[in-house]
């Protein structure tokens, strides 16, 4: 469903994306992560046509993107880090306002609106200023906005960033039921333990490149499903282990208070790059 093939975004002499290449499949949950610097951010404004790439291909299910941007603005829907809605409208007009500039008409419109309002469990405050939602609803009605026109892919940015944890949780919740209705989700976050929890499949970008690929099990268990933490001259430092015994036998070898964990993804993304997700 999305394509992106030898893609190169140059800036002078900084190369924010270095010959990347990934291909999303259909109805899957992607996270794309990578920390601060690494092109997350260039390579979602590719994706949604908001800039050109040095070189390189990207294609939304089948549409060249960089051809036919208008085109491929009609297969995606985004929801942006920031929350962009006017709060002086009401919920139902912000999603009008926003299917009017897919020349959608009035009536698909209000037919849709009246799904996905309900799909987002914002049905009974529609006609309600969004300046009185709570930051929670105003995140699920950025998600029914970018699903207004049924896009094919949904480019998520950061959906949960400032949401409390049951906040969260609940956009978790519409995310997992939007993949399984048939759509593709894009996903970039800081919160490492969403992109464990939601991803079918992850993408650890770092230096403008992919550097590692896979499910968030496989990733994990190439380095080991235990982790041990210790204290080292540096710090904490993490052993890996691909059982609880190994890991056991390791801990009563060495003179130094330690603890024995579940290895996660978070584990594997500051092993990858040395530096946590921020």
């Amino acid at each position: 469903m999305i394509r992106i093939e030898n893609l190169i975004k140059q800036f002078k002499k900084n190369k924010a994306v270095n010959n990347l290449s990934l291909h999303v499949r259909k109805q899957e949950i992607y996270g794309f992560l990578g920390p601060n610097g690494a092109g997350k951010t260039t390579t979602i404004k590719i994706l949604s046509t908001l800039t050109l790439p040095t070189s390189g291909m990207v294609f939304i299910d089948k549409c060249n993107v960089l051809d036919n941007p208008l085109q491929a603005k009609k297969q995606i829907g985004v929801v942006h880090q920031t929350l962009n809605l006017d709060p002086e409208l009401t919920g139902y007009e912000n999603l009008l306002i926003h299917g009017l500039l897919f020349n959608m008409k009035i009536k698909d419109i209000k037919k849709n609106a009246a799904e996905f309002f309900e799909f987002v469990e914002l049905k009974d405050v529609m006609g309600n200023v969004v300046k009185t939602y709570s930051g929670g609803m105003r995140r699920r009605l950025t998600i029914a906005r970018a699903l207004i026109h049924h896009p094919k892919v949904l480019i998520m940015d950061e959906p949960t960033a400032g949401l409390d944890a049951f906040a969260r949780r609940k956009v978790w919740g519409l995310m997992k039921r939007i993949r399984d209705n048939g759509s593709t989700i894009f996903l970039t976050t800081h919160y490492i333990e969403e992109a464990q929890y939601l991803s079918d499949r992850v993408g650890i970008l770092d230096k403008g490149g992919l550097i590692a690929e896979g499910s968030p099990e496989k990733l994990i268990n190439n380095f080991g499903k235990i982790a041990v933490d210790m204290e080292g001259s540096e710090g904490l430092e993490v052993e890996f282990f691909q059982n609880r015994a190994e890991a056991v036998k390791f801990v009563s070898r060495i003179d130094k208070s330690a603890t024995i964990r579940g290895a996660n993804l978070e584990d594997v993304f500051i092993k990858l790059t040395g530096r946590r997700v921020k």
